[in-house]
């Protein structure tokens, strides 16, 4: 268990006190507070306490080489979410209640049973339902995107926002098997003007590959993805600025429509 100092702590108080108020930080003020992975995710965790909920699920970050590379990294990182940052579509977004939110493709995953580091992806296949989503990323910082340092994503919870998401479907009743997964191909619209298009396999491959290397870390940290936690898997294309108006993406594979009205 990494034992934070008081430096930390007064940070994990202060990105709290951001996310309660919707008042940013200035990331000057807390470079090189938290300067490694592990210091990183108890900073996370220490928010999460402050917040006095359970985590509903999570979303994965930093899923594909350019995202990576934007925030020098070489693997993915996580973020835990409460249940009121999961909403179902068509979903009414006040923009005056996030700070600089960004908008990302995404498929979802919800465990139906409680998933095991051990889970093979054949095994996740048939333990998880599977949906299509937007999610809208959003940080405790001025000016965050894409300079913000990764240890500060790390800590912010992996700058989590909302995830909007759409009609949930077993996977295996989706997908013929979990090679399928990678093949979903989605169009994202504003106001009805073609913005974007992308494919799953921009997420580490297959996304269920994301979602096995999320079990197997958290069970690194002690922790475990148990019965009906979702997770926002990684997006599909480099994600535009939300503002505001009606964001529409559309999936294939059966995966339907996912609706943003942010006003």
């Amino acid at each position: 268990m990494t034992e934070l100092n008081a430096r930390q702590e007064e940070f994990a108080k202060a990105l709290f006190e951001a996310y309660d108020t919707n008042t940013p930080l200035n990331e000057e003020e807390w470079k090189d507070v938290v300067t490694d992975d592990e210091t990183a995710y108890a900073v996370q965790d220490a928010v999460v306490k402050l917040k006095g909920k359970p985590t509903a699920g999570y979303k994965v970050s930093l899923t594909s080489k350019e995202t990576q590379d934007m925030f020098d990294a070489d693997s993915p990182l996580y973020g835990q979410q409460v249940a009121e940052r999961f909403l179902q579509s068509p979903a009414d977004v006040d923009l005056q209640m996030l700070n600089e939110p960004l908008l990302e493709v995404e498929l979802t995953f919800r465990a139906k049973e409680d998933l095991q580091p051990s889970d093979t992806l054949e095994d996740l296949f048939h333990k998880v339902t599977v949906a299509g989503a937007l999610e809208l990323p959003d940080a405790r910082f001025v000016d965050w995107f894409p300079d913000l340092g990764k240890y500060n994503v790390m800590a912010d919870c992996a700058v989590g926002g909302l995830v909007v998401y759409g009609e949930e479907h077993d996977a295996d009743s989706v997908f013929e098997n979990v090679d399928d997964a990678a093949n979903v191909h989605a169009v994202l619209f504003k106001d009805g003007e073609k913005l974007k298009e992308g494919v799953s396999s921009e997420v580490l491959g297959n996304p269920f590959k994301s979602l096995q290397w999320l079990v197997q870390k958290l069970a690194e940290q002690g922790k475990a993805f148990t019965k009906g936690q979702m997770v926002s898997s990684g997006t599909f294309v480099l994600p535009p600025k939300l503002t505001a108006g009606k964001w529409e993406v559309e999936f294939d594979s059966g995966l339907g429509n996912v609706v943003v009205n942010a006003k």
